[in-house]
């Protein structure tokens, strides 16, 4: 279960240190590879390749004609990329994928349990604001009904 956030600077060669109490979790759930994607939100998704397959499989699924569920598998799946950890915790992050993030020297790393977001310092940011102003209504999403607090 990855959770909570941290900043981080990619170094000059575009690589990513994962932070160390996330490193060994990450290295455990991760045994069979790592996998790097774009999401149609503007972030990077940061998968455990188990936990990516059958995500990718779901998305496959998807009808190759309807325009949005081939945009869908374009953004998701034709970004995707297997990477590993250098010895020293750091991922490598393709230049497009960086491109399509926006990353530059500040980066946030999100955990959303079974995978993390990659955002850009602006994207975070703006990212926050727009989460906070979605949720002042008193009515809670779908899902939420009946958590409490």
């Amino acid at each position: 279960m990855f959770q909570g956030t941290v900043s981080i600077s990619l170094d000059a060669k575009g690589r990513l240190a994962i932070p160390a109490r996330h490193r060994e979790a990450l290295a455990q759930a991760s045994a069979g590879g790592l996998v790097l994607t774009a999401h149609p939100h503007g972030c990077l998704l940061l998968y455990p390749l188990q936990a990516w397959e059958p995500i990718r499989d779901q998305i496959l699924k998807a009808p190759s004609f309807d325009p949005r569920s081939a945009a869908l598998k374009r953004v998701l799946v034709g970004n995707a990329r297997e990477e590993e950890m250098d010895s020293a915790g750091r991922l490598l992050i393709a230049p497009e994928l960086r491109g399509h993030a926006k990353l530059e020297k500040q980066v946030w790393m999100v955990g959303m349990g079974s995978h993390f977001e990659i955002w850009s310092d602006e994207g975070w940011q703006a990212q926050n604001a727009a989460a906070l102003a979605a949720l002042q209504s008193d009515v809670p999403p779908p899902g939420f009904e009946a958590i409490s607090l």
